[in-house]
């Protein structure tokens, strides 16, 4: 399957490497299940959702899903916590078309991790990873540091498309300093 990418500016590009991201480089690399990996690391991890609506993708979002940009979708927002503190916050965009079929319940996922249902069929295919260094005027930086005390100079964040029977869902991880505290 391929994805076309849209940029609606230069500002907007993803990067296929994440280039001197230091620390973070091999979770921005991870390619299995990154909830996996974190439940691995902590041994106390939890999801906390923090935002899960009906509202309208992020412009360049929107063009990666194939969709109208005045189209709404679900957005579902976490914070996944290791040993109580946020570590990675995850922004997924899930059009109401993928809320049907196999994915009927993804709407309805609460505090479980939205990771363990897509690595757990085998039918699900993932487009590659693109990177990205968020800066403060990035909306997605916006919505992960709203969520820190101390805001760094920029965060790390990754994305890629879960695709499964013509469904798309985009998810966004963006990594919190604490993830390197462990």
């Amino acid at each position: 399957m391929k994805i076309q990418q849209h940029y609606s500016s230069e500002r907007s590009r993803w990067l296929r490497k994440p280039f001197a991201s230091g620390a973070f480089v091999s979770w921005l690399i991870e390619t299995g299940s990154l909830t996996a990996r974190l439940q691995r690391s902590y041994a106390n991890f939890a999801v906390q959702t923090v935002r899960l609506e009906d509202a309208k993708p992020l412009d360049d979002e929107a063009g990666l899903l194939q969709s109208k940009p005045h189209k709404r979708a679900l957005v579902r927002e976490v914070l996944l916590l290791g040993n109580q503190q946020p570590v990675v916050f995850a922004h997924s965009v899930l059009p109401q078309a993928s809320l049907r079929g196999a994915w009927y319940g993804l709407g309805k996922l609460g505090n479980k991790p939205l990771g363990a249902t897509l690595f757990a069929n085998p039918k699900v295919k993932r487009t590659p990873l693109s990177y990205k260094k968020l800066l403060p005027n990035h909306a997605l930086y916006r919505l992960a540091a709203s969520h820190l005390a101390d805001k760094p100079a920029y965060l790390w964040a990754r994305r890629s498309i879960f695709h499964l029977n013509c469904a798309n869902i985009l998810v966004t991880e963006v990594f919190l300093p604490q993830l390197l505290d462990q």
